[in-house]
């Protein structure tokens, strides 16, 4: 098998606050079908993201406000992870904060050699936030 992209599809309670919280991140809304919407898509650069309403997949969400640490429970993390690569975690991190959106990881530089930082959809779902060094 040769691929020549992946898209994640996220399972989410609220199309339009998805859409939403998707612009305070800095992406945009690409399409969504149906009367009222139940599948669409946001993106960034060269990447998208699928969202369905109520399906394909589940929510997260554990109830621990840290995704890492002494304080994290990774085992009830239900939702779904994903690392977005950027070239400025701190920058990110300065414009998540200025949005309101939950940031569940501040940035660290990792043992992994990545710089990285963690925000949380209000579904549940993680997305790792990186660069490399």
């Amino acid at each position: 098998m040769y691929a020549k992209a992946i898209t994640p599809i996220l399972n989410v309670s609220d199309m339009q606050q998805s859409f939403d919280w998707f612009e305070k991140l800095g992406w945009k809304k690409c399409w969504d079908w149906g009367e009222p919407a139940t599948f669409g898509g946001v993106g960034s650069g060269e990447c998208e993201i699928f969202l369905c309403l109520n399906g394909q997949g589940g929510r997260g969400h554990g109830g621990h406000r840290a995704t890492f640490g002494p304080d994290c429970d990774e085992a009830g993390e239900t939702g779904v992870w994903m690392s977005i690569w950027v070239d400025d975690v701190d920058a990110v991190h300065r414009h998540c904060l200025e949005q309101g959106i939950d940031v569940a990881w501040p940035p660290t530089d990792m043992p992994w050699r990545v710089r990285e930082m963690h925000v949380r959809h209000p579904d549940g779902h993680v997305f790792r936030i990186g660069r490399g060094f």
